[in-house]
């Protein structure tokens, strides 16, 4: 009885871990945008979104080179990438105002453009390697260069694209008095238990795929990823209630970059071959998620809908969630 509770108990623990964690990054992260006149937008997307991303980045490189699951690595990775864009209906649901696509900047179209295709990239990468079309440098992919490059291109032009718009307050004193390096020492220590707690996700996730016979692929995508998006759910939580809904945004596509990186960074770790060719074709399923996801979130923030169905949730809020449920339906069905 112990035996078989205890996975859960251990995964219950490391989930809180992240999640109080996550809430000091946010706290700090916040300060560090005060003190430095950089703009919430650009907090978000850089430091939220490397930070709160560190549990995947753990939990991949600890799943390929310790416990030789990929599908874990990627299923964590992709999966997180889904439940981050399937955050936004909370984050919708939390601005009781007005919907959320109707207070946030447009600008966050570009960093959705780039997940698009960096998502939509990894998906393709696992479907033309299972037909056999994959070149590879030693046991790397020719896909990862790309990814790391394009990852960088997003990041330097979404820093441009923000220089141009002159999104750059003078720095000010924040209430509590905590200075610009304790402020970045605190938000390094947070930033140490997630990683810390995240790394120890596939030991895990691979005890409750054991004991339940599920497959890792479904396990990876859905509860391991769940776990390591709980930073990003409690980011979005205190953000609104810091007024920084811009800062949110910024995190959650932030998190899609980085975990598209953290996918390249596993593949290079992963030395048993390319790590596109020796996971579940049933992965391509969460990047064609993540995509269309994307694309929802473009049209809203173009569109900004302002009819909500009971007062919490828009159309976009139920299109997101359709297909979250769908992807996840399709890699059961696949799986079992």
């Amino acid at each position: 009885m112990i035996g078989a509770v205890m996975p859960w108990l251990q995964f219950a623990v490391c989930a809180l871990l992240i999640g109080y964690a996550g809430q000091a990054l946010t706290r700090y992260a916040a300060i560090i945008s005060q003190l430095t006149g950089l703009s919430a937008s650009w907090i978000g997307l850089i430091l939220l979104s490397a930070a709160t991303s560190l549990p995947e980045l753990f939990t991949g490189v600890s799943a390929v080179t310790v416990f030789d699951t990929p599908d874990i690595a990627v299923g964590d990775a992709l999966g997180s990438c889904v439940l981050n864009l399937g955050l936004l209906v909370a984050l919708d649901a939390l601005s009781r105002d007005e919907s959320v696509y109707c207070r946030v900047d447009q600008r966050h179209v570009l960093t959705a453009g780039f997940g698009i295709i960096l998502i939509g990239l990894v998906g393709l990468a696992i479907l033309t390697v299972g037909t056999g079309i994959d070149v590879t440098f030693f046991h790397v992919s020719a896909y990862t260069p790309l990814v790391i490059l394009l990852y960088f291109v997003a990041i330097r032009a979404t820093f441009v694209h923000e220089r141009q718009l002159a999104i750059i307050a003078p720095p000010v004193e924040t209430e509590d008095g905590i200075g610009l390096k304790q402020a970045i020492l605190r938000y390094l220590a947070a930033a140490i238990v997630v990683g810390i707690a995240g790394s120890l996700l596939p030991y895990i996730g691979m005890q409750i795929a054991t004991m339940t016979g599920w497959h890792q692929s479904f396990v990876g995508t859905l509860f391991i990823a769940m776990a390591t998006s709980l930073p990003e759910f409690v980011v979005i939580v205190s953000a609104l209630r810091r007024n920084a809904a811009d800062m949110a945004i910024a995190a959650l596509l932030g998190s899609n970059l980085f975990d598209v990186l953290v996918i390249a960074i596993d593949d290079i770790a992963y030395f048993g071959g390319s790590i596109f060719a020796n996971v579940s074709p049933a992965h391509a399923a969460s990047a064609l998620a993540g995509v269309i996801m994307s694309g929802i979130f473009i049209v809203a923030l173009l569109y900004q809908p302002r009819n909500r169905f009971f007062g919490h949730f828009s159309w976009v809020s139920l299109s997101l969630l359709s297909i979250y449920f769908l992807s996840a339906y399709v890699i059961y069905l696949h799986d079992f």
